[in-house]
């Protein structure tokens, strides 16, 4: 539940219409999606790996200590509070107040009732990983069966549905039809982004070297079936076309099945979506934030854990300030681009740490024939296709953040600041660990 609630937010509700504009038949639109499963897949096995290496709290920060250097994980932690976490929350946060205003015509600001949602699963989250986990569990039911609904409606109340097949590709294989399939990634990536975030809490598991390795790679299949479900209804309730003239394809296919009152049940279900995506944020990111701590590079008190919950309550409450923040300053496209030009950095490093690590491996771990052996219930756990699967993960991640950059170069450059400037943060906080 909480590697796919760090996946599924708002952009299976959104972003499809996106790839609609870009590439033009059926076969293009559920290949760009089934393209981007299959690269979170690949992700997901490395992390997996790397959680079987090192099962501790900080997850994705102890991966980058160990294999590069602490001032790397700083500068990670860095742009995770200021820049991926915070923004990406505040950004889903906008995304959940529009919804919620739809549907309870409340006499309150949007971001009034973003700041209300970030705050409210701040405190929840500080009363413990159970509570924390509890709710997520239940968003996360809610927003499956959300989703489920949608396609349901898509296939099975439409009166006059399109027909999925025809021609492979509008157009002869060119350079533009290459740039297009390009530009319909982007989306496609930024929507199965989020699975990354379960390793945060590793340390916290019982089993973390069983448990991460199976939720990773079961949460990541899950959505992939349920991401090109989703595309499969829109495409056979509205067509390529209709999907492409839409900006709210959720809400096109609820209405087309019931009225307006379908439009407001799918509302609802976008609103349950934000709010899961939400709380696993709260609940795994400021593990991250403790661990700087502890190593002496971030404020001492953050590392602080409640006597009573054993949660870090002042990196959680740290988190959903500064979400807060962002959400109701910022706007929701700017920040959306910043966050994605930060954040497949990171990921491309992380995966890169894997060449790493395995350097430093004892050849017996490989058996004689020179296969990597996958093996979810024994001690070990290894990436099928290593190297190669792992080295075209790295080249998506650096083809997303090249891209995003290209596309959206003012907003992009905001991130890349505020990653920067973790490089001067770094040496201050080492020189005052040491007084």
């Amino acid at each position: 539940m909480i590697v796919m609630g760090g996946i599924i937010g708002s952009g299976i509700f959104i972003n499809s219409y996106v790839v609609a504009r870009q590439v033009h038949t059926p076969f293009l639109i559920l290949g760009a999606w089934l393209a981007g499963g299959v690269i979170a897949l690949m992700g997901a096995f490395i992390y997996a790996e790397l959680a079987d290496r090192y099962p501790d709290v900080g997850g994705q920060y102890a991966y980058l200590r160990e294999a590069y250097h602490p001032s790397i994980a700083f500068i990670y932690g860095w742009a995770l509070l200021l820049v991926v976490q915070t923004g990406g929350m505040a950004a889903v946060a906008v995304t959940f107040s529009h919804y919620f205003l739809e549907i309870t015509r409340a006499p309150l600001s949007g971001r009034a009732v973003a700041a209300l949602a970030l705050g409210s699963l701040t405190i929840v989250n500080c009363l413990g990983v159970r509570a924390g986990s509890s709710v997520q569990n239940a968003l996360m039911t809610l927003k499956i069966v959300a989703i489920a609904a949608l396609v349901g409606c898509g296939i099975f109340f439409i009166g006059a549905p399109h027909r999925i097949s025809g021609p492979v590709l509008d157009e002869p294989v060119s350079l533009s039809l290459l740039t297009a399939i390009g530009a319909a990634m982007t989306p496609v990536m930024f929507a199965y982004g989020g699975w990354q975030t379960a390793s945060f809490v590793a340390g916290e598991m019982r089993e973390p070297r069983r448990d991460l390795a199976r939720g990773l790679l079961i949460g990541v299949c899950g959505v992939v079936l349920l991401y090109l479900a989703v595309n499969f209804a829109y495409l056979y309730a509205l067509g390529p076309s209709g999907l492409a003239a839409t900006a709210t394809p959720a809400s096109s296919v609820m209405r087309l099945a019931f009225g307006e009152r379908g439009a407001a049940l799918i509302a609802l279900g976008i609103a349950i979506s934000t709010l899961g995506f939400l709380s696993q944020g709260m609940l795994t990111a400021p593990r991250v934030y403790f661990t700087m701590a502890k190593d002496g590079l971030f404020f001492r008190s953050v590392a602080w854990l409640h006597p009573r919950t054993r949660v870090p309550a002042l990196a959680i409450g740290l988190q959903g300030v500064l979400a807060v923040v962002i959400a109701v300053s910022g706007k929701y496209e700017q920040i959306l681009n910043y966050v994605v030009s930060v954040d497949f950095i990171w990921f491309g490093l992380t995966a890169a740490s894997l060449f790493i690590f395995r350097s430093r491996t004892d050849n017996h771990e490989i058996n004689s024939t020179g296969d990597v052996s996958i093996n979810l219930i024994g001690k070990h756990f290894r990436v099928p296709g290593h190297p190669v699967t792992t080295g075209l993960f790295v080249a998506a991640c650096a083809l997303t953040v090249l891209g995003t950059v290209y596309k959206y170069p003012q907003n992009s450059a905001i991130g890349l600041v505020i990653v920067v400037t973790g490089i001067p943060a770094y040496f201050f906080w080492r020189w005052w660990g040491r007084r």
